[in-house]
């Protein structure tokens, strides 16, 4: 179940902790249009029967090269920073995480040092809870949907339908058996499936996804972190490519099983 909020966003409830002073963002420059995206936090068994969380954030815009603006995700949690984006506001929010604030506590302080952020969306997740922003100022229509697992939020959308598609295609697949990568893009699909962004006369789109676990970073797939930077087909082309390097993924780990038992894969 989730709870939708559209134009507005919500009181979040704060842990207590005190968030580390954040500067002013006056003077640096946002940029437009970041569409929609979810993030995603889920807990799993690693091979070896240890209790594990990965975390999870895809994003599509009618803008080229998002996953350099709106994405980010660690051991600790995963960010999303778009409408009027602010890239700080995301490499901040996960470098607090890391430190160990919540991820309330973490988004409130950077959006109450931020002069635009009636202008901003921001939402992520952390180990325990989840957190979603949407300014006032945010072009139509937008507004956000928390889960209990995750967060959804969208602007310069055909609808509330959109978020509303992209939660519930992740409900219905929430711990699946496929990978969280592929589980992120057929969310974005269903989003662009129920009208997208609204901007039909900006053909040039990006796509991008990234996941990260609490494992060691050599465990983690060559396929969770992913950019389709300039195309007309994004979450089309972002699928493509996902399948195309968990392919390439799986034949490096056939190719390689008896040396990749006693170390790191090749370069």
């Amino acid at each position: 179940m989730y709870a939708i909020v559209g134009r507005i966003g919500p009181a979040s409830v704060g842990t207590g902790n005190v968030a580390p002073e954040a500067g002013s963002f006056a003077g640096r420059r946002p940029t437009a249009g970041v569409t929609f995206s979810i993030c995603v936090r889920e807990q799993y068994t690693d091979d070896d029967g240890d209790d594990r969380v990965r975390y999870g954030v895809a994003v599509t815009t009618r803008l080229p090269g998002v996953g350099a603006l709106c994405p980010f995700a660690s051991a600790d949690g995963a960010v999303a920073t778009q409408s009027l984006v602010n890239v700080e506001l995301g490499r901040k929010g996960i470098e607090y995480l890391g430190d160990g604030l919540a991820v309330d506590d973490a988004l409130e302080a950077l959006l109450n040092a931020d002069e635009g952020s009636p202008e901003r969306q921001l939402h992520g997740v952390d180990a325990d809870r989840t957190f979603a922003f949407s300014g006032d100022e945010c072009r139509d229509w937008y507004g956000h949907v928390e889960g209990e697992n995750y967060t959804v939020a969208g602007n310069l959308l055909t609808g509330e339908a959109v978020i509303d598609d992209v939660a519930a295609a992740y409900e219905s697949a929430a711990h699946g058996d496929a990978p969280l990568a592929e589980r992120l893009v057929d969310a974005l699909a269903a989003g662009h499936a129920a009208g997208g962004d609204k901007r039909e006369d900006l053909a040039v789109q990006s796509a991008a996804l990234l996941v990260r676990n609490t494992e060691e970073e050599v465990d983690d797939p060559y396929y969770n972190d992913l950019r389709v930077d300039a195309s007309e087909t994004p979450v089309a082309d972002l699928r493509e490519t996902y399948e195309t390097a968990k392919r390439g993924y799986e034949t490096v780990l056939e190719k390689y099983a008896d040396e990749m038992g006693d170390g790191d894969g090749d370069g």
